[in-house]
């Protein structure tokens, strides 16, 4: 649903979560975790969870990166959206079911949801049978064989971990820990992981909670926590810095774009100014990949 608190910061983004430091807010969870991985170098109190920021072997590094569009770009996510029960009440509630049409691009209808069911089941059967028969087949705990989870972990489970917590999305019948029990186990191991971390975390002092307003002023009255970037100028988009664009995921939230003076574009992320409620300037970071930008009068500039 809309979030005015989240629009409040300069930033049009609907999905969740997003991260500010300072005056930079970023958007999509592995820029978020890239961005956190560099700016908390790994110690021995802050292991290295992804394999491009540790030791890893060439074969571990690109495995990472395979599952993340894997997951993503081939449509896993989509699937397990198709399997939320129908009888679950957000679905008798017209502004839900029109919120969600309007950031999906597809019918939310319940006669809609019920007919791609059976798709759905298959092809997140197809998934978990190649999960147990080749990355956890020969009964490792993590899928790089690590003693605690990794990102690639992060990336591989979390549309199991959701689909499973969801009562009824799945059908005992063709999924089960009978069916997959490698599996289940693994994300019952992510759960508990979890779940130990945070405990760990809250032991130390729980964080704070912010309402909007409080989080606005909070921002607002930081410094940018990175310095300014450039605009490749060989890319192919032939955008310059300074340029008004806008930008936007591909997959879903699409209706909803940022638009500000483009400060950074390079092959990982691009980076805008924009405004906060307030008036202070903000920069919005975007991962390349995933997204998509365009100049704010489209036929002065090719997307991309």
């Amino acid at each position: 649903m809309p979030r005015p608190d989240i629009a409040a910061l300069g930033t049009n983004y609907r999905r969740i979560p997003i991260v500010s430091i300072g005056r930079d807010i970023y958007n999509d969870t592995r820029l978020i975790i890239a961005k956190l991985e560099t700016f908390f170098p790994p110690s021995s109190q802050h292991p290295a969870i992804s394999a491009t920021q540790s030791n890893s072997s060439p074969e571990h590094k690109v495995l990472e990166k395979l599952i993340e569009s894997w997951v993503i770009d081939a449509g896993m996510f989509t699937r397990g959206a198709q399997l939320i029960p129908t009888n679950m009440p957000l679905l008798n509630d017209e502004k839900f079911i029109k919120d969600r049409e309007v950031y999906t691009g597809r019918s939310w209808s319940r006669e809609n949801v019920e007919r791609g069911r059976p798709e759905a089941l298959v092809f997140m059967r197809e998934r978990f049978q190649i999960v147990e028969q080749t990355l956890l087949s020969d009964g490792r705990d993590w899928i790089l064989g690590t003693k605690e989870p990794s990102l690639t972990d992060i990336e591989a489970v979390w549309v199991f971990h959701w689909t499973n917590g969801l009562p009824g999305a799945l059908d005992s019948n063709l999924i089960s820990p009978q069916h997959f029990p490698k599996v289940f186990d693994w994300v019952k191991r992510f759960d508990e992981a979890t779940k130990a971390a945070m405990k760990m975390q809250y032991q130390e002092g729980k964080p704070p909670t912010l309402d909007g307003a409080k989080a606005l002023d909070l921002i607002s009255n930081s410094d940018f926590a990175e310095a300014e970037g450039v605009v490749d100028s060989n890319d192919p988009t032939g955008f310059k810095k300074g340029q008004q664009v806008e930008v936007w995921p591909t997959d879903t939230g699409f209706s909803n774009k940022d638009t500000g003076k483009l400060l950074t574009l390079n092959g990982l992320e691009i980076v805008t100014e924009s405004q906060t409620k307030s008036g202070k300037a903000v920069r919005v970071h975007a991962p390349r990949h995933g997204f998509r930008i365009a100049a704010n009068d489209e036929k002065e500039s090719p997307k991309m």
